[in-house]
């Protein structure tokens, strides 16, 4: 009995490792969509926090998402007034600036502190006067009606606590055709991307990231293509369209 139970034994074990890699892979791999929690800040206001937001934003990572959002951006095309909304630090800016030599860039942030900041970033990137800036909320741009023709907004999208009010803020401002691209996180991701980011936001990121809980707070605040689409389809734009990625959100959209 000894004997004949070693050799099945010895197959038991390697199938058994092999199941619980196969058990925990599809764990991690498995799409998941908690309930949407409430960000855990609006603007970026403490000096602090803006430093350590300008610090993660000139990472490899983030330098990598802004090659996604100009990629994107080359196939629409963008010409004439440009508008970030929710600009940051600026640095998508910068590189959009750099590629596209004939547009009227515009940095729009609800927070003074990181529009100065913005300022110094860009204040040497040979711009001149085709870029400005002003302090501003998405659910009251400080723009007129039809007055621009692109507008852009990059990891903002799950501060807004009123997607649909937003995006008729957005409708109002663009021009007959103008169009608008939003890049976010997706709640939606997979179950390994939440432990990355879990662990990101308890080891990796500055301090005080880890005091507002993010980037975990970002994804568990953001939106799925689903949600957006509900409120795509409340507002007049002539076309819409969402892309999801591998944690990313991509929603486009032209006026009539």
């Amino acid at each position: 009995m000894e004997v004949n139970g070693a050799p099945i034994l010895g197959w038991l074990i390697p199938i058994g490792f092999i199941l619980a890699f196969l058990l925990i892979l599809r764990y991690l791999t498995r799409h998941r969509e908690p309930l949407r929690r409430k960000p855990s800040f609006e603007g970026i206001e403490p000096p602090g926090l803006v430093r350590a937001y300008d610090f993660i934003s000139r990472t490899p990572q983030f330098t990598l998402l802004r090659v996604l959002v100009v990629l994107q951006l080359k196939r629409h095309r963008p010409s004439g007034r440009f508008v970030d909304v929710g600009c940051g630090p600026g640095y998508l800016l910068g590189v959009v600036g750099r590629r596209f030599r004939s547009l009227q860039l515009m940095g729009i942030d609800i927070s003074q502190t990181m529009i100065d900041a913005a300022r110094r970033s860009l204040a040497h990137k040979g711009l001149g006067d085709r870029v400005a800036f002003r302090q501003g909320d998405i659910g009251r741009l400080p723009l007129h009606d039809n007055s621009v023709d692109f507008v852009v907004s990059t990891f903002s999208l799950h501060h807004w606590g009123n997607p649909l009010e937003a995006l008729r803020e957005v409708h109002r401002v663009l021009k007959p055709k103008g169009q608008f691209l939003l890049f976010d996180l997706r709640r939606d991701a997979r179950s390994l991307v939440y432990w990355f980011l879990r662990f990101a936001t308890t080891f990796v990121v500055p301090q005080p990231l880890r005091q507002v809980k993010e980037p975990l707070g970002s994804l568990l605040a953001s939106y799925t293509a689903r949600e957006m689409q509900t409120c795509l389809a409340k507002v007049a734009f002539r076309k819409t369209s969402t892309t999801s990625g591998l944690i990313w959100l991509f929603v486009w959209g032209q006026k009539g």
